[in-house]
């Protein structure tokens, strides 16, 4: 597939199709039945690299590579993938960019939330056929779960733990026989090779509902890190600032490197409770603070910088940002947040715009 100019946000596979089919093109080892590619080009689309024709392959995750190929792996053995970490530790860009990589389709999607039915998963009806036929194939409304069954491809299950304690154990069935029933046509759709599924569950809240131990060893769990140094934070912040300010067509040049190691200090000390060099403990607010939402920070103050500034991403820019992702409770977090302005920033050497900034908004 190739990506329509008029689209917002392509898929993976319609982004990175050149470099999908590089990687292809490329690829002797061996592959697991209808995979796209071999579980190390896999890895090399996830990580980046150059291939031997000098094609680049830019990186889509930054992070462990061993954790990367323990999910691959995964991925061709008989077991799904859980894909597990706080929020905005790319679990769902990670889940899309395999998916992307493997099946060569991503949309095969199911948004668990509270309300997520078992149809959702398995299957429905089209009521009108329904009424006036009867069941058959024909009023058969597909779940992606089962077209990734019939077609051999991976499915996504997006927040799993959202989903109510009897809809998951809908899953139970579908992993360990690789079978899903239909019933009122006296039929089964039994999965073809290459059918596997990723799931996506946040760590930090636990969701709404835990999973029982029966569905829970049919997974194998991954665990995603917040990135490890600044230097680390900043290159994903970077990277996703350029990539999401051109496809707005905010100036993402403009994103000074100061400003993105400024949101991203401020992060990172916020969530660990203490200062970059360790000399002062801070308090931690509610808020996640995670990468996710610095990239959300910055874009928005390029927004800001391009329609209401001079173009240039300056530190009033992204005051308003920071102190939304940091002020989640309007009394505790509000404190916490003029605490580290007044015991750090006001301190720190070139802060001084900074700080004022954060003080007019706050």
């Amino acid at each position: 597939m190739t990506a329509p100019a008029t689209v917002l946000r392509p898929h993976a596979e319609q982004e990175h199709a050149a470099e999908l089919a590089a990687l292809a093109a490329a690829d002797e080892r061996a592959k697991p039945p209808n995979w796209n590619l071999s579980p190390w080009a896999v890895v090399e689309y996830l990580l980046g690299g150059t291939l031997p024709d000098g094609t680049v392959i830019t990186p889509k995750y930054v992070g462990p590579r061993r954790l990367i190929e323990v999910a691959v792996a995964t991925l061709a053995t008989d077991r799904a993938l859980l894909l597990l970490g706080v929020p905005g530790t790319a679990k769902t860009w990670v889940s899309e960019h395999l998916t992307a990589a493997i099946s060569g389709d991503s949309t095969l999607l199911v948004q668990g939330t509270a309300g997520t039915s078992e149809e959702s998963i398995r299957y429905g009806w089209n009521y009108a056929r329904l009424i006036a036929e009867g069941p058959s194939p024909a009023a058969l409304v597909e779940s992606p779960v089962l077209r990734a069954m019939r077609d051999g491809k991976l499915a996504r299950l997006e927040e799993l733990t959202r989903i109510p304690a009897d809809v998951q154990d809908t899953l139970i069935t579908i992993l360990s026989e690789k079978t899903l029933p239909i019933p009122e046509l006296g039929d089964e759709v039994q999965a073809r090779p290459g059918f596997n599924m990723i799931a996506t569950a946040n760590n930090r809240d636990k969701g709404v509902n835990e999973l029982s131990s029966a569905l829970r060893r049919r997974f194998n769990t991954v665990v995603l890190p917040l990135p490890d140094s600044a230097e680390a934070e900043i290159e994903i912040v970077s990277r996703r600032v350029l990539e999401l300010g051109t496809s707005l067509q905010l100036p993402a040049e403009a994103a000074e490197l100061a400003e993105i190691r400024r949101v991203v200090t401020v992060f990172r000390e916020l969530r660990s409770g203490r200062t970059e060099d360790g000399r002062t403990a801070v308090k931690s607010p509610s808020g996640t603070l995670s990468t996710a939402e610095a990239i959300s920070v910055l874009t928005g103050g390029l927004a800001l910088a391009t329609h209401f500034g001079d173009g240039v991403l300056r530190p009033h820019d992204i005051a308003a940002g920071i102190h939304g992702a940091v002020v989640k409770d309007p009394v505790a977090d509000r404190a916490i947040w003029l605490e580290y302005l007044e015991t750090v920033v006001r301190e720190r050497d070139g802060w001084s715009d900074f700080y004022r900034a954060g003080q007019e908004i706050s």
